[in-house]
């Protein structure tokens, strides 16, 4: 009983509880054939939302306002870069990542000096910015889909026992990120910040360096991203990041960290990304049309961010 109540209090459980719930009602209606590969591509595809929900996690928790919308561009042009830079050759794939990887961080770095520099809300700098990022990268890509090299595209589905190796090391980067937060400087700078930027400045924290530090961090984990998704879906295409922009925010708020800044929570946004996927699922199993597909997806994560977030938004 006492440890029933101990998972209760934890924000992450619900997320996770989410999507047992979603795999059950799935695995019922199919009788319980293909539990497994479910799970499989579930934690296939839940690895590219969590790792741009981290970055967006540490930006939501920076305060009210601060959020990155321009990782769907972000993610789309740095796929282009991975794929142009490997062209086609094992022997440049870890170029390639170093390439996607800068490109997203360069782009991370841009969207906090237009907030600093034009003294414009986040939400407008990073959104004026994804438009320019998509027209370079239209420009850039010229249109192809452009394949990733056979090592990459095998690693990026490699799986061991049925469990994809991406979202081994997802797993084990986001336990870095959970120490980061907690126990780093950086990481308890960022809360502080959320929580009083102005109490912050006074306590002596550079808060201008750590909100430039956290929308590269945003920018760079988007840009691998981008890299790994075209290694996955095997090519890159400006519009591969499109579904991460709302993803990204929403696994944030479900998974358990406040709309409102200085509280994060980061295995709940691996729950809240393995919630959606099998969502999705579950809607397709089900037989549901595209339309109504997407427009359940929306109203249920509305209905789930208003439940998980809207407390947590009065403070």
């Amino acid at each position: 009983m006492t440890l029933v109540k101990s998972l209760a209090a934890k924000p992450w459980i619900w997320s996770f509880l989410g999507a047992l719930l979603v795999w059950l009602a799935t695995i019922a209606f199919t009788g319980g054939y293909g539990a497994g590969g479910m799970v499989t591509a579930a934690l296939s595809l839940a690895v590219f939302t969590v790792i741009v929900g981290i970055g967006q996690m540490f930006v939501i928790t920076l305060g009210p306002g601060n959020v990155d919308l321009s990782l769907p561009a972000n993610i789309g042009l740095a796929s282009a870069v991975a794929m142009k830079v490997m062209g086609g050759s094992d022997s440049m794939i870890v170029v390639g990542l170093i390439a996607a990887l800068a490109c997203g961080a360069a782009i991370g770095a841009v969207n906090y000096l237009l907030i600093w520099a034009l003294r414009i809300p986040p939400i407008i700098a990073t959104l004026s910015a994804s438009f320019i990022i998509q027209s370079v990268d239209i420009s850039y890509g010229r249109g192809l889909q452009i394949k990733p090299p056979p090592g990459f595209a095998d690693f990026t589905n490699w799986q061991i026992l049925g469990i994809p190796v991406l979202a081994m090391l997802t797993v084990l980067f986001t336990i870095g990120a959970g120490i980061a937060l907690q126990r780093m400087i950086y990481g308890r700078s960022v809360l502080a910040i959320g929580q009083n930027i102005r109490a912050a400045w006074l306590a002596g924290i550079n808060v201008g360096r750590i909100r430039f530090l956290t929308y590269t961090l945003s920018g760079a984990l988007g840009g691998i991203d981008g890299a790994l998704l075209a290694g996955y879906f095997r090519g890159a295409n400006v519009d591969i990041g499109n579904e991460y922009l709302l993803a990204s925010i929403a696994v944030v708020v479900i998974g358990g960290t406040s709309v409102a800044g200085g509280k994060a929570n980061v295995p709940g946004v691996w729950g809240a990304a393995l919630f959606l996927v099998l969502l999705l699922t579950m809607l397709n199993t089900f037989g549901v049309s595209a339309g109504v597909r997407l427009l359940l997806t929306g109203l249920i994560i509305v209905g789930v961010i208003t439940v998980a977030g809207g407390e947590k938004a009065v403070r």
